[in-house]
């Protein structure tokens, strides 16, 4: 991690508003209409703001068989504790995160004095999340959220963080081919491109916000947790106010119990 100057500058996003049920494109369970879906969904796109560039990024996206069958698979999870803990592998979490921590204490000071975050919370988000950045993920964003946009199952869910998307390309701030999860989970942290609209600080003061710059994402998530209720200075260990706070953030347990148990290591 590189030494990072907390630089927050206050940016407005706009947050897009979709069409109407009645004028929404028709969703499909299959690609066969995805193409013309894409031409349909252009148009609620146009409607609801989107300029050229987000729109050529909708018209080169193509349907994601992977972010179908992740999609449809999806089971929950179901380790304990220590398995998961094992198999996410938070002894290295937390070794690496403490490392990290030491290497650039002033920037993670700065986000608790801001956020009221502490730096632990969020080193094992972000190891938990990408590795430390060393993995963002294998899908092209814009094709992923547009095919589950597309797709019946979630479309109400996705058009809106789709819209967002687009409206990030737009702005210059995330690149038509990026590369995230399976459902367009983007960046450091794994935002879903909606949160990014709703969330996302510039934390490195170049007047993006962009999650694939470590500063903005650590800045970002720590703004999520304290926008859905996070206590300054107050503890996280199971049972407490900011532990449920971490419901927001993943619903599975597990997840909750590993962060804090792994945040706890690292701030000791």
């Amino acid at each position: 991690m590189a030494a990072f100057k907390l630089c927050l500058t206050a940016l407005t996003l706009t947050v897009i508003v979709t069409s109407s049920p009645a004028a929404a494109a028709p969703c499909g369970n299959t690609s066969a209409g995805f193409t013309a879906w894409k031409a349909a969904f252009a148009k609620e796109a146009t409607s609801a703001g989107i300029k050229q560039r987000g729109l050529q990024a909708l018209a080169a996206s193509s349907y994601s068989q992977g972010t179908i069958s992740a999609d449809r698979h999806q089971t929950g999870v179901r380790y304990t504790l220590e398995d998961f803990m094992r198999i996410r592998g938070t002894d290295a979490i937390a070794r690496i995160g403490k490392q990290r921590k030491a290497r650039n204490p002033k920037f993670f000071a700065a986000l608790d004095r801001i956020y009221g975050v502490p730096a632990g919370i969020l080193l094992s988000i972000h190891g938990m999340e990408s590795g430390f950045g060393r993995s963002f993920g294998k899908y092209r964003v814009v094709s992923s959220i547009a095919t589950v946009a597309y797709d019946c199952r979630r479309s109400d869910f996705f058009t809106r963080h789709l819209l967002a998307a687009l409206q990030l390309v737009d702005r210059g701030w995330l690149d038509p081919n990026a590369i995230g999860a399976a459902h367009g989970e983007i960046g450091h942290t794994q935002f879903l491109p909606g949160n990014v609209i709703a969330y996302g600080q510039d934390g490195n003061g170049d007047g993006r916000v962009d999650l694939y710059d470590e500063s903005d994402a650590l800045a970002s998530t720590a703004h999520f947790l304290r926008q859905k209720g996070w206590k300054p200075g107050q503890p996280y260990h199971e049972g407490s106010a900011n532990f449920r706070v971490l419901n927001e953030w993943n619903a599975a347990t597990v997840y909750q119990q590993a962060i804090a148990l792994t945040a706890k290591r690292i701030d000791g």
